[in-house]
């Protein structure tokens, strides 16, 4: 058992508090174990009616996994790196068809795996320290932990464009994009923790769960993400590939397209192309058949080169300049990508 994340059982709650607060709460392998593991016994305990997941400290619920470990172990041996995403995904799963109430204080920066361990359960709320982003394609990866499912069913292609830029979103954003159900003043943040738990749940958890969170919810303000709405809904909807989508940004020439394009070309070709396609499909997946999609997709990156060198460039080396191979969008092409969608045989993601 690690300390690293910690359980316990408050009224009728399952209470899961992230306590890697030194890390930004991100999550190592053995949190994820024990998570699930925790999960698992807490939905077949009829004395635990709902889960709540916190954090510790007020930076970050969870800035996602621990990519510098991740990085080291790839290296070492990439199929067994690879595992930690079968647990990973595993627990996703469990999350996104878990059988009672589950809760999420997103408060502070929630970003890969935080997405996963909050945006696939019943409530997510949002406070004023909270920034999401998916920013894998900074670190040739792509936005996994069920990004392909939830972020095409965003509204007016933003998850797309969040998808593929990385652009991070505040509170107001993630309610406007719906990445968050509610929204709680910092003020009132405390006060709605110990409600939720102290709330007794009968036979109706959900709708006592949401009338707490509706009492101490607020006004997030405007939304910055609205002001380019209707850019986006224009420019990331309806192409066939990403050179397509970045040919309307350049042909639009805005400024917000044109910063766009300057945002793109900072990111791994390979991810772009990945990522596109992940979206694609993911479209038409159900929840399953993506998180089976990712982890093929996710096995071929730890055994490629484009996550080495971003996570070198960005976290590793930080000198923000990462040489990736192919260097530009026109030289990836379709036989490229295909190989990362086909299916792992016996080494396939099994889900329960």
């Amino acid at each position: 058992m690690t300390n690293d994340i910690l359980f316990e059982q408050i009224g009728d709650w399952g209470v899961v508090t992230l306590n890697r607060e030194e890390a930004l709460n991100a999550l190592t392998w053995d949190m994820v174990k024990a998570m699930h593991g925790q999960l698992s016994h807490w939905a077949a305990d009829k004395a635990v009616q709902a889960v709540l997941v916190r954090s510790m400290g007020e930076r970050a619920f969870c800035a996602g996994g621990d990519i510098r470990w991740l990085y080291e172990a790839a290296k070492e041996g990439p199929d067994e790196a690879s595992e930690f995403f079968r647990d990973e995904y595993t627990n996703n799963a469990l999350i996104y068809h878990y059988p009672k109430p589950y809760v999420a204080l997103i408060d502070g920066i929630v970003m890969g795996g935080g997405v996963g361990i909050s945006v696939h359960g019943d409530f997510r709320v949002a406070g004023d320290a909270t920034l999401f982003a998916m920013p894998e394609t900074g670190i040739g990866l792509f936005p996994d932990v069920g990004g392909g499912h939830f972020m095409p069913r965003l509204h007016d292609g933003l998850g797309l464009y969040y998808a593929l830029t990385g652009a991070r979103a505040k509170a107001a954003d993630c309610m406007a994009a719906g990445i968050a159900t509610h929204y709680t003043p910092a003020d009132k943040m405390a006060a709605l923790e110990e409600a939720l738990l102290s709330a007794p749940l009968g036979n109706h958890a959900h709708a006592d769960i949401e009338a707490v969170l509706d009492d101490y919810a607020g006004d997030p303000g405007h939304a910055p993400i609205n002001d380019a709405r209707p850019a986006i809904a224009r420019l990331f909807q309806g192409h066939e590939t990403p050179a397509e989508l970045i040919g309307a940004l350049v042909g639009d020439g805005g400024e917000f397209a044109n910063d766009t394009v300057k945002v793109l070309k900072r990111m791994s070709p390979m991810s772009l192309r990945l990522t596109f396609e992940q979206m694609r499909r993911g479209h038409q997946h159900d929840f399953e058949q993506n998180m089976k999609m990712e982890f093929r997709m996710v096995k071929r990156v730890m055994s490629g080169h484009d996550f080495f060198e971003g996570v070198r460039a960005q976290i590793i080396d930080k000198d923000r300049d990462p040489k990736w191979a192919p260097a530009s969008l026109a030289d990836v092409h379709d036989a490229d990508i295909a190989p990362y969608f086909e299916k792992l045989g016996a080494m396939e993601l099994i889900l329960p």
